[in-house]
């Protein structure tokens, strides 16, 4: 049956035209990114962050976290209150290591120059169900950050992303981003000081990008984090988005804009008080041209049991999303032959590529024609 099957396809390639066609797995996995404004209240005398969860909300959001029970969850400002919120996730999932908190016990200050102090801690956490293989692959800083002691603070600590290999329990595998990108104070954009802040955002933007172009293989690619973006004020879709599909080897999409917008982008000009339901956070999926495919079926601005004292426990809403597995042969586009004299690779969607992964391969030389597939 095996080698009939074979012989089949070998027709149809000689043939000069093939077609292969998707088939849709039930796997469907969840991913959660929240920023739990773990920041300290204070230090020393100084209030930092009094409105903040502290431990009694830190536990809540642990509870809640629990109870939703996402597959993936990845994490911002997870600073001082990390064991409160991890002692309720430990029974179901693994964790990241973390990268400690902000504050001056035990640390090296030089208060002369404090201009030039940096806390190592990037607050990024990231969390996955004990059924699911993840491997730490990166983790790195932003190269550019606006603002020491004013405009958010952003320089105080190190942000960056982190890179997770996933392999699902079906076996498939992605890659997941979990990053926190610099903030703008509603002042500063009312007073239009913020533009430093959406510079760097922007150098934020490009250096994530280099890092997933560089990395992109066959694997669908999750990125997800306080983005601290909104497309009617920041260039994501251009500079982000746009650009990752115009070199042919992915296609990238907001899953809120795809599920809850029609597709539609939004670009009036917004706040972080914005009335169209866009949050600060987003989730972005790319697929690779080649490989195995993902696709949204669903996706919420979680508020339901995170609702405290008529506010948020943490930062911002949480932001989920439900994908469904596709076969790695997706899309693929009936590719007919030609009597060109060159050897050529074409993609699972029969668009022309440098040598792939995996793809359809034809050679031709004069009258003579050799076929193989690359799975």
């Amino acid at each position: 049956m095996k080698l009939t099957k074979i012989c089949m396809l070998a027709t149809l390639l000689v043939c000069g035209s093939i077609t292969i066609h998707a088939q849709e797995a039930a796997e469907q996995f969840t991913v959660a990114t929240l920023n739990v404004d773990g920041l300290p209240q204070k230090i020393l005398v100084l209030k930092l962050n009094p409105d903040g969860p502290g431990d009694e909300g830190t536990a809540r959001i642990g509870k809640y976290l629990q109870r939703k029970g996402y597959d993936l969850v990845m994490m911002q400002e997870d600073f001082s209150f990390h064991g409160v919120l991890s002692v309720w996730l430990e029974d179901d999932y693994k964790m990241d290591e973390w990268s400690g908190t902000i504050g001056l016990e035990n640390k090296q200050i030089d208060f002369l120059h404090l201009q030039n102090h940096r806390f190592a801690c990037d607050g990024l956490m990231g969390c996955w169900k004990n059924d699911l293989q993840v491997t730490v692959a990166a983790r790195t800083p932003w190269k550019n950050n606006f603002g020491k002691f004013s405009h958010a603070n952003d320089e105080i600590i190190t942000k960056g992303f982190r890179r997770y290999d996933v392999t699902l329990r079906s076996g498939d595998r992605i890659v997941v981003y979990n990053l926190h990108m610099d903030a703008t104070l509603d002042e500063d954009e009312a007073e239009q000081k913020a533009e430093k802040d959406r510079e760097a955002r922007i150098a934020q933007l490009e250096q994530l990008k280099e890092d997933v172009l560089q990395n992109l293989d066959s694997r669908p690619v999750i990125i997800t984090g306080d983005m601290n973006c909104l497309y009617g004020r920041d260039n994501v879709k251009q500079v982000f988005i746009d650009a990752i599909n115009e070199t042919g080897r992915g296609n990238a999409s907001d899953v809120w804009v795809e599920l809850q917008q029609k597709g539609v982008y939004p670009t009036a000009p917004s706040t972080e008080t914005t009335s169209n339901g866009e949050t600060l956070d987003k989730i972005i999926y790319i697929n690779p041209t080649m490989g195995t495919q993902i696709k949204p079926v669903a996706c919420s601005i979680d508020k339901e049991g995170y609702l405290y004292d008529g506010k948020p426990l943490g930062d911002h809403w949480p932001l989920a999303a439900t994908f469904q597995i596709l076969s790695r042969a997706t899309a693929i586009q009936t590719i007919h032959n030609d009597n060109s004299s060159e050897s050529r690779w074409y993609n699972l969607k029969g668009q022309r590529v440098n040598e792939p992964q995996h793809g359809i391969f034809i050679e031709q030389k004069g009258e003579k024609s050799d076929k193989r597939i690359r799975r």
